[in-house]
């Protein structure tokens, strides 16, 4: 038998048990063990398939027989007797859930227990109380040998259905009682149990309850007023504060959305060089500014430049600007060519003079930019048709292209001379130079650059370069009756000297013995003598085919072009006889 009669064992569930009540109820009591042997469930269904064992007040098995017509079995202890066969009692069959009482399996069963007669438990829900007539004294289960649970004061009442079981007891209230102080956060409230000055301080207190708080009044009152006011005052700050940060974080929006952008007031001081690069917009060229301390915000440049009509022209370039100046003159300053220091390479100049002007622009000693020219001339960029040139002045003749060049304050001599060679392989690429010097009869690019620079240097105006150029290569040709393959440019000797002279005699030019000079030497020169513009490399790769020879100025603004030695001649008197007067 186990605890609290869970087991197979005749002790009822005791009232403790968790599981005690509600469990397994199964519909309402079977008030008389006499009924029908076919108890019902909770729905009112018949049990199918159990036999019911009901026994008389004698302990008799009364045989009964299931729904089916099949005799029961007798009840455990008895030896079976039938001695009359009771009329068969049907239940409407229905099918639901069955309800047990007692063991699960056995509905309805009876236990006995040794020496006396079986009792027959009822089934209707869990009491483990025999079936007994109605208003007869309850068996007792044990036959005497245990005291009845229920009969004394102390026992426990006894279980009932569940129809007929009440919840707890409501409380009752109290209205007129004085209600509870109710609990509040000791932050709020100012009480601290470390805090002794919530302590009475009463002269006549012996110390026997400092365990208490004087919550009612004298000082601990005062200091819990106090605490509260701390705590409002805390509360007050943070509020503030958060007010303070939306009303900051409110205006900086609107000031982003509406307000005027932060700018300076009136032209500045001082003078810095601001390099834009090429494709700069707007706001890049705000911020350079910005960083350079000219503007005082990116939107104010910018809306100064949409305001400006001419605003969109600013290029790339270096300008000589203020310091702290307004937007609004800072894009006026930009549009005035006068602040535009840009360092510009005008055409045919030859590398001397480029030199020197960057040494000026960068405020550098004189020959600097030359030495880093010499000294880095491989690593500037040059193609490779244009390097290992023997008996060659200056590799970077001809590849300084002539254009205008940010040229700011604090760059390195080596890096503007890098700009420029690249500005010169840029553009030689538009005319498929390595193709042209094969159909005009020259063995590469560098000897086109080469005549590009003698037409640059000869020439007037730009309407003369296709004819300058023809004359160049009929001069080369080995066929030539003019000139027997001497080119005799004034130029050439002009550039090897470092000079611009233009009274210069034959005698003079024939006998000075220099590859550069073509009086004295046949062909081109070792590599160009200046650096050629886009009109000059227009006229070179597209010659005229007129037969010209020679040529020859005579106001220095134009020329004039003759084929033979003898047309030439008469240009030349004309030209000493203006000369004289």
């Amino acid at each position: 038998m186990t605890e609290y009669g869970r087991g197979p064992g005749s002790e009822p569930w005791h009232p403790e048990d968790p599981l005690y009540g509600d469990q397994g109820w199964g519909g309402q009591q079977q008030p008389y063990p006499q009924q029908a042997q076919y108890g019902q469930d909770q729905y009112g269904q018949g049990q199918l398939g159990q036999d019911q064992y009901a026994q008389d007040q004698y302990g008799q098995g009364s045989y009964a027989q299931d729904q089916y017509g099949q005799g029961g079995q007798q009840g455990y202890g008895q030896q079976y007797q039938p001695q009359h066969q009771q009329p068969q009692q049907y239940s409407e069959p229905q099918y639901g859930n069955q309800s047990y009482g007692g063991q699960q399996g056995y509905p309805g069963q009876g236990y006995d227990t040794p020496g006396y007669p079986a009792q027959q438990y009822d089934t209707g829900w869990e009491t483990g109380q025999a079936a007994m007539p109605y208003g007869a004294t309850p068996a007792d289960p044990y036959g005497g040998q245990n005291p009845d649970l229920y009969g004394t004061p102390e026992a426990y009442p006894p279980p009932q259905p569940p129809s007929r079981r009440q919840g707890p007891p409501e409380p009752v209230i109290d209205w007129e009682a004085e209600p509870e102080e109710e609990e509040r956060h000791p932050f709020f409230t100012g009480e601290n149990g470390a805090d002794d000055d919530d302590y009475d301080d009463d002269p006549s207190d012996d110390g026997s309850s400092r365990g208490g708080r004087d919550r009612r009044g004298g000082k601990g009152q005062k200091s819990k007023k106090g605490k509260n006011g701390i705590a409002c005052l805390v509360v007050a700050l943070v509020l503030a504060g958060g007010v303070g940060g939306i009303g900051y974080f409110g205006y900086q929006f609107w000031q982003g959305q509406f307000g005027a952008a932060p700018d300076y007031a009136g032209d500045g001081s001082g003078e810095v060089q601001i390099e834009i690069p090429k494709g700069a917009g707007g706001y890049e060229i705000g911020n350079i500014l910005k960083r350079e301390g000219v503007v005082k915000s990116v939107d104010a440049f910018v809306s100064a430049q949409g305001k400006n009509p001419n605003g969109i022209k600013i290029q790339a370039g270096v300008y000589t600007l203020r310091r702290e100046m307004s937007a609004e003159s800072a894009v006026t300053m930009m549009l005035d060519p006068a602040s535009q220091a840009n360092f510009v390479i005008p055409e045919g100049k030859r590398n001397v003079w480029v030199y020197e002007q960057i040494d000026k622009k960068l405020d550098l000693k004189a020959g600097t930019t030359q030495g880093a020219a010499k000294a880095n001339v491989n690593d500037l960029g040059l193609p490779d048709w244009a390097k290992n040139h023997k008996d060659v002045k200056d590799p970077l003749e001809g590849f300084l292209f002539p254009a205008s060049y940010p040229v700011a304050k604090g760059a390195k001599p080596e890096d503007v001379l890098r700009k420029m060679v690249s500005r010169s392989n840029a553009e030689f690429a538009k005319y498929d130079l390595e193709a042209k010097a094969k159909q005009l009869g020259v063995e590469s690019p560098w000897e086109l650059i080469s005549i590009a620079s003698l037409v640059q240097a000869e020439g007037t105006s730009h309407d003369d370069f296709r004819k300058m150029a023809e004359v160049v290569y009929n001069r080369l040709k080995p066929s030539n009756p003019q000139t027997y393959g001497k080119l005799e440019f004034d130029s050439t000797y002009n550039y090897i000297k470092n000079q611009s002279k233009i009274d210069l005699t034959l005698e003079e030019l024939r006998k000075y013995d220099n590859l550069y000079n073509t009086y004295y030497y046949k062909g081109l020169p070792p590599g160009p003598i200046g650096n050629p513009g886009n009109e000059a490399l227009k006229g070179v790769v597209n010659p005229t085919s007129d037969g010209w020879y020679y040529f020859i100025s005579l106001d220095g603004k134009t020329s004039k072009f003759t084929k033979t030695n003898a047309e030439h001649q008469k240009l030349v008197n004309e030209f000493n006889k203006s000369r004289k007067n």
